[in-house]
């Protein structure tokens, strides 16, 4: 199973039945440490509590796969990245998941920044320093 970087929290609970509709219960330490906060939508994922099979995959498929591979970055996301070279007009170049480029205009080679992505493309994303090193 792939574990996405995007993972802010895990934790198991239980679902719940309240009138027609299912609660899942976020324990407060998961909103007292900061990693989300109330009010706020997150995308959630359901691990059965079954092991996988003995080959690593996981027992279930998903419903449809897209086509091509999606961006493994969204517009608004931080992230911590190296930059690793410098494109043709002179902007820093990082990759992430999978070679995707993101590239950060302002930095050098070797620099080690928090970036939020301001633009996602599907062979690349633009993003603008926020923080200069970590």
């Amino acid at each position: 199973m792939e574990i996405s970087e995007k993972l802010l929290c895990l934790f198991s609970t239980d679902v719940s039945a309240e009138d027609d509709r299912y609660v899942i219960e976020v324990p407060r330490q998961e909103v007292e440490t900061g990693d989300i906060d109330p009010g706020e939508v997150y995308r959630v994922a359901l691990i059965s509590r079954d092991e996988s099979t003995d080959d690593g995959s996981a027992t279930t498929q998903p419903e449809s796969a897209p086509s091509e591979p999606q961006p493994p970055v969204d517009v608004g996301e931080t992230r911590y990245v190296e930059i690793e070279d410098i494109g043709k007009q002179g902007d820093g170049i990082a990759r992430v998941e999978r070679g995707y480029v993101i590239i950060v205009p302002g930095a050098d080679v070797g620099e080690r920044v928090k970036i939020e992505v301001t633009e996602v493309k599907s062979n690349f994303a633009v993003g603008e320093i926020i923080e200069e090193t970590f």
